[in-house]
Order: C-alpha cells, then sequence, then structure tokens
C-alpha cells in the first residue's frame, strides 16, 4: 500500500461499498473490521432474506427518515435504487418487488448479497483484514494521517467511517464509531434505540396473551397514561413519520394500522417497530400509553349493532364463546376476565352497561408503555453523528480534512422496508468516490 491510501473502518453494507467504490476509481483502499468475517449485520438483516431497498418514489422514500431525510436528497440522486440493483445484478444478484415495496434478493438470502460485495472488493484490489479493531482517528493540523488499532498504526491519506451503530452488539455495532467521531472533535446526538419492542407496566396481562399475533389492527399511542387515554380521539387513518401526515394533534403521538404481537414483557411486530422511535422520543417529555383498537373496521355504534344482533339471535350462549369468534384463541380468557363480565354468563342475560363495556375493550385495550427493550435489542440505532458537521454533497467531514463518515454512524434511521440498507449503500458509495477523488487530487 502507498502512503496515498484509503482506510475504511467497518466492513458492513456502508464500508463494503465505499471500499469497493474508491478502489473501482483506482484508490489503493485498506478495510478493517473487527469481526472475523465482513457483512454479519447484513447476514441478518429482513430476518437473513435481506431486504435491500424499497420501490416508493424518491419524495415518499425520503419522508421515511424525518426530518433528517433531506440530508440525503444529494446523496439519492447520486447513487439510488436503480443503481443499487444494477449493481446486484451485476453480481448475480436478481431481486424482487413484493406488493408493499420492499425489495429482497430473488433467493431471499442475504449470504448473496454479502458474497456479490466480497466479489466486488476482490474484483478491485481492496486489502480486506479481519479482526483489526480501530481504537483512533490520526490526525495532525486538522488533517487525517492514519488509524490507529489494538496490532498497530496504519497510515492513510484519507479515513471513511463505516462503523454503524449500536445496536445487535453481536455483529460488532458496538458504538466504536461513534467513540472515534468524537476523539476528533465530532459532536453526537442523543443515541436511542429505533425499530425496537417495548415493555408495558401490565406485565402480568401481557404474559396472559403471550404469543398472541394481532391482524389488522389500529395502534394509537398516546402522551398519557392508559387511563386517560380518551377512545374518541382515536384518527381512522395512519400518523406519523412517512405517512404523509406526520404532526398528529395533542395528546396523539402516532397511530398506525397493521400487525402486531403481544410478548412475555409487552408489545413487538411491525406495527410496534415503526412507532417505536416516536414513543422512544415521547417517554423524555412523560407518560406514554398505547390502545389496540382490535376491530379498527367497524365503529361503535356498527360494533354495537352486529353484537345486538347476535346477542339476540345466540342468547343463550355464553360471553366466552361470542368472544372466541372476534379474538386469538389465547387472548379470549383474559380479555373476558378484563370486562368484569362471567366468562359463562348467556347473552341474552347481559346488560347495557356490560356491552357498552366490552365494546369499550374491543375498541380500546390500552397499556402503559414502561420503555423499550435496551439498544442492544434494536434494530437500528437512532442519532449518531451530527449531520451538520458533515457535507451532504461528499459525506466529508466539515472538521476534519480527508475523513468520510457513512452508514448508521450518521444521525440518520429510518422505518423497516429497506430504507435504512438503501441509506448505507448510497452514502457508502459517495462516501468512497469523494474520499477516492480527494485522495488523488492531493
Amino acid at each position: 500500500m502507498t502512503d496515498k491510501q484509503i482506510i475504511v473502518i467497518g466492513a458492513g453494507p456502508s464500508g463494503m461499498m465505499a471500499a469497493g467504490r474508491a478502489a473501482e476509481l483506482g484508490a489503493d483502499v485498506l478495510l478493517l473490521e473487527k469481526m472475523k468475517r465482513p457483512g454479519k449485520k447484513l447476514l441478518i438483516s429482513g430476518q437473513t432474506r435481506c431486504n435491500l431497498t424499497n420501490a416508493r418514489q424518491l419524495d415518499d422514500f425520503i419522508s421515511m427518515y424525518g426530518p433528517n431525510g433531506r440530508f440525503l436528497r444529494n446523496v439519492f440522486h447520486r447513487y439510488f435504487r436503480n443503481d443499487l440493483l444494477k449493481f446486484m445484478g451485476r453480481y448475480g444478484v436478481e431481486t424482487k418487488t413484493e406488493p408493499d415495496g420492499r425489495i429482497f434478493p430473488a433467493s431471499d438470502d442475504a449470504r448473496d448479497v454479502v458474497k456479490a460485495f466480497q466479489r466486488y472488493l476482490a474484483d478491485h484490489g481492496v486489502q480486506m483484514r479481519t479482526g483489526v479493531r480501530a481504537t483512533g482517528i490520526q490526525v495532525d493540523g486538522g488533517r487525517v494521517t492514519g488509524v490507529q488499532t489494538e496490532q498497530g498504526e496504519y497510515n492513510a491519506a484519507a479515513v471513511v467511517l463505516a462503523t454503524g451503530g449500536a445496536s445487535y452488539p453481536g455483529t460488532g455495532s458496538t458504538g466504536d464509531g461513534y467513540r472515534l467521531a468524537k476523539t476528533v472533535g465530532h459532536t453526537v446526538t442523543r443515541l436511542r434505540p429505533a425499530l425496537v419492542p417495548l415493555a408495558v407496566r401490565e406485565v402480568q396481562l401481557a404474559r396472559s396473551m403471550q404469543g398472541v399475533g394481532l391482524r389488522n389492527v389500529r395502534l394509537t399511542a398516546y402522551q398519557c397514561r392508559a387511563n386517560e387515554i380518551d377512545p374518541s380521539l382515536t384518527p381512522s387513518g395512519d400518523i406519523g413519520r412517512g405517512t404523509g401526515h406526520e404532526i398528529a394533534p395533542w395528546p396523539i403521538i402516532e397511530s398506525r394500522r397493521g400487525e402486531m404481537m403481544i410478548t412475555h414483557f409487552g408489545i413487538s411486530g411491525p406495527v410496534i417497530l415503526q412507532m417505536s422511535l416516536a414513543i422512544v422520543d415521547a417517554l423524555e417529555k412523560g407518560p406514554v400509553s398505547v390502545s389496540i383498537d382490535l376491530q379498527p373496521d367497524l365503529s361503535d355504534k356498527q360494533l354495537h349493532q352486529i353484537l345486538q344482533h347476535d346477542f339476540e339471535l345466540h342468547g343463550k350462549r355464553s360471553l366466552k364463546r361470542i368472544i372466541s369468534d372476534l379474538l386469538p384463541r389465547k387472548m379470549v380468557e383474559p380479555f373476558v376476565e378484563m370486562t368484569g363480565i362471567p366468562p359463562d354468563k348467556p347473552l341474552n342475560q347481559i346488560g347495557a352497561a356490560e356491552r357498552k363495556r366490552l365494546i369499550s375493550l374491543l375498541k380500546s385495550l390500552c397499556f402503559n408503555i414502561e420503555g423499550p427493550l435496551p439498544l442492544a435489542a434494536a434494530m437500528v440505532t437512532a442519532g449518531g453523528v451530527s449531520l451538520k458537521e458533515i457535507d451532504p454533497r461528499t459525506m466529508a467531514s466539515r472538521l476534519v480534512t480527508g475523513l468520510y463518515l457513512c452508514g448508521e454512524v450518521l444521525d440518520l434511521d429510518a422505518d423497516t422496508g429497506g430504507y435504512n440498507l438503501q441509506a448505507a449503500f448510497s452514502t457508502g458509495y459517495v462516501a468512497g468516490e469523494q474520499a477516492a477523488a480527494f485522495v488523488a487530487a492531493t
């Protein structure tokens, strides 16, 4: 390697893309990875299927990152979905688009994506050293000069920091990048878990329903305690990041329709993960609770009419039997207990006040949120190196000449659906390209 080499720290999606692109442009590139193998987080992404990107149009795509999404506009104009899919095709990875817009390898195998990147790196002569942990970025006179590792020092004319976040530490994402960035003067915004399951205070109730999967329900989060929720405020449409209706009327935080699961500690599943960051941030301001509308296609009045008809038609049946037709089996007994109505009570003996309580629970089953699971259990880290200190055209540090940053180490995060990986690939591509141009010009 020459004194003009580029060192890329981290062989995740952004790091491998950065290293490959810089080498493709003729740069001498050394890729350092502290794990024994590259791409460990890629291998588990999308439940090992690797959700590469999404078919959404650009403006909708950017909206999935919230206010910080504006930072990506230049990056996506330089390298976006079609470029990524062409790259995958070039290395033999055919892709498919699912009805919801998510794009996966046709094989549903993340290993094919990692192999494609390994071929890309090999084709362009990238030197990779695994089992090497970077401990510092060397700077002299405001300019990068090298990287300190546990095994020794490496000189460099440019450094690309692509260490990932602090979630899934078993894949190597242990927050090293934040520490490295801080030591050279960068600001790291508050780190918190995103795309993370939530623990509830009503643990015993959750455990009694453990394993229940709910489809097509509406989950609404409120900035108040569960006993203060007004179910009449539940919106009919989605509100939240990327929905087109980002601002919710107080005390609503977000509201989305989808799938979820009740666990031994609380709630999880797609709709929970999507709403988790907004809930985590709201917990900083005060109590948060959620309301689950188990029958979102029916108004209170419609549900009352249906139940009234069933009560009249099947008056001798028990409450437990009629609830069994409405809810998953494991949910029936604890739900009936919550109504305060004896489970064997015949329908024709259930009074108006009891029917009202039953309808209220079907339309608003509430939990108080205790908090998220730890950052290590999150799919994504929210927060990171301040975007104010990064040039969005080049991914270059505004503080240290020759330093480039990309991927999850930045203060960028999005909902599930391929958005986080696309941001990693795109910022990595631009960082590698611009680092190569910088070194070539020096």
